[in-house]
């Protein structure tokens, strides 16, 4: 098992916390895994990306050149990543941020309106944590019960009354792609 996950967005849309409560979760699970992150000119608002693989196998580099899984967050990432990902991939997308449709028919394409059901679950921060549970269904890679546990090494002390919302918002994305 490999899985070679991209994440981009936005800084301030959670994308190294999505990658590090990947490989957190991972290691719990006593996988193999890397992240690695790369920040825009500034953290909030500028780009962000980071490389997670998870593997049964120990992983060579870090870094990743095709990826398995990309997971785009706002439209300069989709622009980026999209064509990057490998034949047979998968695409995530935030539908709630990104409206462009890919032309490509070799990887699968999933949408998730992330930002609309983080509202409706009342915490728009939460976005990303659905857009996890769609990841975590579509491929396995780490368990859902990992990730919870992550969760209290990712968050502050301050934000561990926000598990349980997160929770609620990793089995929402869960169900989109049943």
């Amino acid at each position: 098992m490999l899985h070679e996950i991209m994440i981009a967005g936005f800084g301030g849309q959670g994308v190294m916390s999505m990658g590090q409560l990947i490989a957190y979760s991972g290691m719990i699970e006593e996988k193999q895994v890397s992240w690695l992150p790369s920040y825009g000119p500034e953290q909030r608002g500028g780009t962000a990306n980071v490389s997670v693989i998870v593997s049964d196998e120990e992983v060579g580099s870090p870094v990743i050149s095709r990826p398995t899984v990309a997971i785009v967050l706002n439209k300069p990432s989709f622009d980026k990543f999209e064509p990057m990902v490998a034949p047979g991939g998968v695409l995530i997308i935030n539908s709630s941020m990104v409206k462009q449709k890919t032309s490509r028919t070799d990887i699968r394409v999933i949408e998730v309106p992330a930002s609309e059901i983080a509202s409706e679950l009342g915490e728009p921060m939460v976005a990303n944590t659905v857009i996890l549970g769609a990841v975590l269904e579509v491929t396995k890679a780490v368990s859902t019960e990992s990730v919870i546990e992550s969760l209290k090494k990712v968050l502050s002390e301050r934000k561990q009354h926000l598990i349980p919302i997160n929770k609620a918002a990793l089995e929402k994305g869960a169900e989109l792609v049943k």
